[in-house]
């Protein structure tokens, strides 16, 4: 007992199961057709796979329940044997205390807590999992209970909720149990047992073998089957609202009128037994199959129908070797593709999809007669016992050849449903479901499913051939391209091309015919393939060849899109221009606007629409290089179309005036095409030009000779001022305009030798070439550097002095004020010699008075001590003191002067000391002399010095002006400075 569940024994028959198995999943060795290897290096194992539980009961079994991991058996007369399969190795054995009477079923709710023991004596206990003491039933007594009807919505692990038990005798109760002890006056589990509907069988009471209820979650409608030997009722109707007390009265009182709707059939073999599959625990069931006396009757459970709730139902008879007159089926399970069916000495597997045995489990006798099946709804595993033995299955890879019968019944949605992570598998259900459509004339579908096959690619080409369906063989090409990586190039290039091909052919076909519609329909569809971006890379490196067939098709329109979808712009310009139409040409180049290709077709387009072309430019504005342009407009510009011309000046003037472009060549161009065709326009821009050289752009010297081959004259002078030759300018500003050389001659004005000399070539030519004394006499007042003699040579011999009286009396005039003038400035320069002569001579005696008690200004020590400085404002300075304070705002060149000065004195010290020793008397007079010249430079030396370092007061001269900005500590010392004050 201690391990009922820890060790396990593969049972004998295992090996024959899984060769059951092994005809639908037979391994394959080899290269399949479609391409797949498909090996299998180790045998699978069976789906069913069988286990003996290491378990000897004490005594027989009698029955057993399994839910939710709590098994219970019926051991003997009197003993209960529970289980957690959670911890096997603590089982928990109770006595019944009935001995005069048998077991006859067991019951255990969804929960694994509540478990129901109808006793062979009309007699119903009730054991809670938490609980070691049986509880008697009261309400129940009188009643063989022989089905239970579990409420799964509102069972919990203390209470039932409303249930339905059926009896033996056909009567449906309702009933709820409480696993609290209850009041003082009322000990009894059960809360209320009262009747809610009756079945029968040909007129008779028929026993309840079966009872099912489910509500789903989403419907507010309550769902009640139930089965007698021979006849299955299907109960539906809404739930009341409000208390849950009134339970399942108001579905069977809905349907008291009229006979319940259920399905009779006419063999009996005295009980009946049904089960369901419910794929997730807490959801309804989705599949039920009903042991009956003609067979089994499987089917789907629809909550949606309103006239049943069974779906898809079919019968599977019994095979020949089941005899129900001798040995019965025993008990049924349901799984979620097989249903497995219990007989006197083994267990078969029946597939719910086809009918087919796919296992067979044949039992030993050693283990006694086979007496239940059971399945745990949520562990999933099946479990049989005997008298002396207790078996489970597991069930592992139910759906695994699932995709095989769904593909064999031409399921094929269903089949890729169940092998969408088998490729092996899918594959052949691909390959499988495009044969069907093929042989049944769906031609598309079957190109669409081959595409996605591996299978061989030329033989399916020719299948499509053959078969002369081009649409499905452009689908399949179609397919198949979408399905190819990007490093598949060559597959990819093929698949490109022949597409490519057959639409071509298409339309020509359909143009032929004069379906305007289908064709532009097929038309849109060959464009979108062309436009495709998954694809466009591809079609980017064999544009060459796509341009080709195009071409052989003469199909120019899709010729000029592919070129568009391909960027390919340089195309669809050409073709426009070789077709004449310059527009569409311009339009494309605007629109997507590539420098290089309106450098390109510019000339051409230049030709024909120069105004549109010349708007185009405009637009793009600094994106063009107006220098690439100038071959495009010079060479049309030069056939004489007064349209041309006028288009290039006015894209000129725009890069001019408009982008301020500074190129040279723009602004020369510019220049000759005012010269040759607007010579109005020329001296305005040569004026707006700028008058330095550093603001021309175009060039001086081509301007220049320009204006002097066609003979502008006032232009060519507008240069020469700018290029500053003003003697040039001049002499051809007289040939035109004696004013406009007269604003030329005062241009020089920092040069006044050149301008009386531009004056005088004025006045030559006034005089001799105009012989006009008065303009002459005009020229001398404009310019104050003629004078009257300067201009006298010019005249001839016989000018009478009558014409120049006027001016040589004011000449003389002016000579008079300018002496007068002088006289004046000579007086006063000597007045001022004087003041300064008498103020130097004050000075020298000027004297101040030093206090005893006077202090330096610097270091506030006494003045005497040391040879000091006194200034007038009042400031006294020792000498070294003032020497301190003004070094450090001397130049480098001065302070370098002040050290030179420095040593000099002391060196001319040093000298004068050595002086004093005795001497011979022969050098007595060299000594004196040499002491005469040496005191004389020392005096020299002192008085440098003093007009370095006491030229002015430090504190009151211009030294502390220029010092203002200086900060009072010194930034260096800033630091060391503010850390003395902490």
């Amino acid at each position: 007992m201690a391990s009922i569940i820890e060790d396990f024994e593969d049972s004998q028959n295992t090996r024959h199961g899984a060769q059951q198995h092994s005809h639908m999943s037979r391994a394959k060795i080899g290269l399949s057709h479609s391409g797949f290897v498909n090996v299998r290096l180790e045998e699978e194992k069976p789906i069913f796979n069988k286990q003996r539980i290491d378990f000897t009961p004490p005594e027989k079994i009698n029955h057993l329940a399994v839910c939710n991991n709590q098994l219970c058996m019926s051991l003997g007369k009197d003993t209960l044997l529970r289980i957690d399969l959670a911890k096997p190795d603590q089982p928990n054995q109770i006595e019944l205390g009935r001995k005069d009477s048998k077991v006859h079923k067991l019951f255990l709710d969804p929960t694994g807590s509540h478990l129901l023991i109808s006793l062979s004596t009309s007699e119903c206990l009730y054991l809670n999992r938490n609980t070691q003491k049986v509880r008697s039933l009261s309400r129940w007594r009188g009643h063989l209970i022989e089905s239970i009807g579990w409420n799964k919505l509102l069972g919990s692990e203390t209470s039932t909720g409303p249930i339905l038990v059926g009896t033996s005798q056909g009567i449906i109760f309702e009933a709820e149990i409480s696993a609290n002890e209850g009041s003082l006056f009322n000990t009894n589990p059960d809360q209320y047992f009262r009747q809610v509907h009756s079945l029968e069988e040909d007129g008779e009471p028929a026993p309840v073998c079966c009872l099912e209820v489910e509500r789903p979650l989403l419907e507010n409608k309550c769902f009640i089957i139930a089965t007698t030997r021979k006849r299955l009722f299907q109960f539906v109707g809404k739930m009341a609202e409000g208390s849950e007390q009134q339970g399942f009265s108001s579905i069977f009182n809905q349907n008291q009128d009229l006979l319940p709707s259920f399905q009779e059939f006419p063999a009996n073999m005295g009980y009946s037994e049904i089960t369901f599959y419910t794929s997730k625990l807490r959801t309804s069931p989705k599949a039920f199959a009903w042991m009956m006396g003609n067979g089994v009757l499987y089917g789907q459970l629809d909550y949606v129908r309103p006239d049943s709730l069974l779906s898809d139902v079919q019968v599977w008879e019994y095979t020949p070797d089941i005899d129900i007159s001798l040995k019965k089926p025993i008990s049924i399970v349901l799984t979620q593709f097989h249903f497995l069916l219990l007989l006197h000495d083994r267990v078969k597997a029946i597939c719910t999809l086809n009918g087919q045995v796919v296992y067979e489990d044949v039992f030993p006798d050693k283990f006694g007669t086979l007496k239940k099946m059971t399945k745990d709804p949520v562990g999933g595993l099946v479990w049989i016992y005997t008298e002396r033995a207790v078996f489970r299955y597991h069930i592992q890879r139910e759906a695994r050849d699932v995709w095989q019968m769904y593909m064999n019944m031409n399921k094929f949605d269903l089949a890729k449903e169940y092998c969408r992570d088998r490729p092996e598998c899918m594959d052949m259900v691909l390959a499988k479901e495009a044969e069907h459509c093929f042989q049944n004339k769906q031609y598309l579908e079957s190109a669409k499913c081959y595409a996605m096959t591996q299978n061989y690619f030329e033989e399916i080409a020719l299948k499509f051939i053959e078969a002369k369906q081009e649409e499905a063989l452009k689908a399949f090409l179609r397919k198949k391209l979408n399905n190819l990586k990007q490093g598949e190039r060559t597959q990819m290039t093929l698949l490109v091309t022949w597409l490519a091909e057959l639409y071509l052919n298409r339309l020509g076909q359909l143009e032929s015919n004069g379906n305007n519609t289908v064709f532009q329909e097929a038309r849109n569809e060959f464009r979108n393939f062309l436009g495709s971006s998954k694809h466009k890379e591809c079609l980017f490196n064999n544009r060459s060849t796509i341009y080709d067939l195009l071409a052989s098709h003469g199909n120019v329109e899709d010729m000029v899109y592919f070129s568009v979808v391909m960027q390919d712009y340089e195309r669809v310009i050409s073709h426009h221009c070789q077709h004449d139409d310059y527009s569409a040409a311009l339009d494309v180049l605007s629109k997507h606007c590539d420098q290089k290709l309106f450098y390109k077709f510019s000339p051409v387009l230049m030709q024909h629409i120069p105004k549109k072309v010349v708007d185009a430019w405009i637009q793009m504005g600094k994106r063009l290089d107006p220098k690439k342009l100038i071959p495009a407009l010079m060479n049309y510009s030069q056939m004489g179309s007064t349209q041309q011309i006028s288009e290039t000046i006015r894209y000129m003037e725009f890069c001019v005036y408009e982008l301020s472009v500074t190129e040279e060549a723009i602004h020369n161009y510019l220049l000759s095409l005012y010269a040759k065709y607007r010579p109005d326009s020329l001296l305005w821009y040569l004026e707006q030009a700028g008058t330095r050289a550093s603001e021309i752009h175009y060039d001086m010297k081509y301007a220049l000779r320009l204006c002097a081959e066609h003979g502008y004259l006032r232009a060519c002078v507008l240069i020469y001022r700018i290029m500053e030759l003003y003697e040039e300018a001049v002499d051809l500003a007289l040939q035109v305009d004696v004013d406009l050389a007269k604003s030329c001659a005062d241009l020089p004005e920092d040069d006044e030798e050149l301008r009386k000399k531009l004056w005088l070539k004025i006045a030559r030519h006034v005089v001799q070439e105009e012989k006009d004394v008065k303009k002459a006499m005009n020229c001398l007042s404009s310019c104050n550097l003629l004078k009257i003699e300067d201009i006298l040579p010019f005249f001839p011999d016989f000018v009478t002095i009558d014409h120049f009286k006027e001016a040589i009396c004011s000449s003389l005039e002016a000579y008079n004020q300018h002496i007068e003038e002088l006289k004046q400035e000579m007086e006063e320069a000597t007045e001022s010699a004087k003041h300064i002569r008498e103020d130097i001579q004050e000075m020298r005696n000027k004297y101040g008075v030093v206090d005893s008690q006077e202090k330096c200004a610097s270091c506030d020590f006494p003045l005497l001590n040391r040879p000091f400085y006194l200034f007038l404002c009042g400031h006294m300075f020792h000498y070294d003191c003032l020497f301190q304070e003004v070094t450090p705002h001397l130049s480098s060149y001065k302070q370098s002067c002040l050290e030179d000065l420095q040593k000099r004195l002391a060196a001319t010290t040093q000298s004068s000391k050595s002086r004093h020793r005795s001497v011979p008397k022969d050098e007595g007079d060299t000594s004196s002399l040499g002491k005469g010249n040496a005191g004389a430079s020392r005096e020299q030396i002192k008085s440098d010095i003093d007009d370095i370092i006491a030229s002015e007061c430090v504190y009151c001269g211009e030294l502390m002006i220029k010092s203002i900005d200086k900060p009072f500590i010194d930034p260096q010392k800033f630091e060391e400075e503010k850390s003395s004050w902490l």
